[in-house]
């Protein structure tokens, strides 16, 4: 894939595009903690395949984009929606597909609300409804929050620990199928190759803002389709019933025994629906 560097206010975001450019555009939009590494560069390769003009981005705080100390990021979701348009901007883009997984889908919501104009279609990957809504759906696994907490005594400077580290953090996520372990391991060294910060991540973990967003999905016009595992140990099906419940015209397709991830055994699925999806809307241009 290629790499684009995006400066603005004396900030990077690193982006990574694949496919051709005449091409619809697909804008790729990774969850907390996240870079963009996670979109496996297959799944991208495989989606270009299909003409789609794929691009990929890492959120401030991961991968090669700009990161700030530990505890002392002051920046919203708000202003991940800003970098989202941002990407498009740097790219000519007036409009453009959006996926979003987990947070990345909330920052997707956002955008489509606020920049309706800018977004073709929206596709929200186990994700959630953004707002107090959120507060009656079943809550995360405990053993999530759990594994995570072991982060305060992990030795950042031993490789070996850190990529065990990342990579079994998608095992928590994971639902019955049978876990990818080589696929994780080879993406979370990647992401620790490419990071500049890897604790910074974390920042993500106090990211608040975008009240003025909440619980006005009903307000969403573009076509959305909702993706979500029955076995997503963060953000239960529920959540996904939730999306497609209170968006418009929506739709909801179920990944069986899939968790809060992007299992090999769902590319098929998933890259057929965005396919299907840009396709209606770029036939009726």
């Amino acid at each position: 894939m290629k790499e684009k560097i995006i400066s603005f206010n004396g900030m990077d975001i690193c982006t990574e595009n694949v496919g051709n450019p005449e091409d619809p555009a697909i804008l790729l939009i990774m969850g907390a903690m996240s870079s963009l590494d996670w979109w496996d560069e297959d799944f991208c390769s495989a989606l270009a395949s299909k003409g789609r003009y794929v691009i990929r981005y890492d959120h401030r705080d991961l991968g090669k984009s700009v990161v700030y100390e530990p505890g002392s990021a002051n920046y919203t979701i708000t202003d991940l929606a800003d970098d989202a348009i941002r990407v498009l901007d740097a790219y000519s883009l007036e409009k453009a597909h959006v996926v979003g997984m987990s947070m990345g889908g909330m920052v997707g919501q956002i955008l489509a609300i606020r920049n309706p104009e800018r977004i073709q279609t929206l596709t929200l990957i186990a994700s959630s409804v953004f707002g107090m809504e959120q507060e009656k759906l079943p809550p995360m696994d405990q053993k999530i929050l759990d594994y995570h907490g072991k982060s305060a005594t992990l030795d950042w400077s031993d490789r070996e620990a850190v990529v065990s580290y990342l990579a079994g953090g998608w095992k928590t996520l994971a639902g019955s199928k049978p876990f990818e372990e080589e696929r994780m391991n080879r993406l979370a060294e990647r992401e620790m190759n490419r990071a500049k910060q890897l604790q910074s991540r974390f920042n993500h973990a106090f990211l608040g803002g975008g009240e003025e967003f909440y619980d006005r999905m009903g307000e969403i016009s573009v076509p959305v389709v909702v993706i979500h595992g029955t076995e997503d140990p963060a953000l239960p099906f529920e959540h996904g019933k939730a999306l497609a419940r209170t968006i418009p015209r929506s739709q909801l397709i179920s990944l069986e025994g899939s968790g809060h991830e992007l299992h090999r055994t769902d590319w098929d699925t998933i890259i057929a629906s965005l396919v299907k999806t840009s396709s209606l809307v770029e036939n009726n241009r």
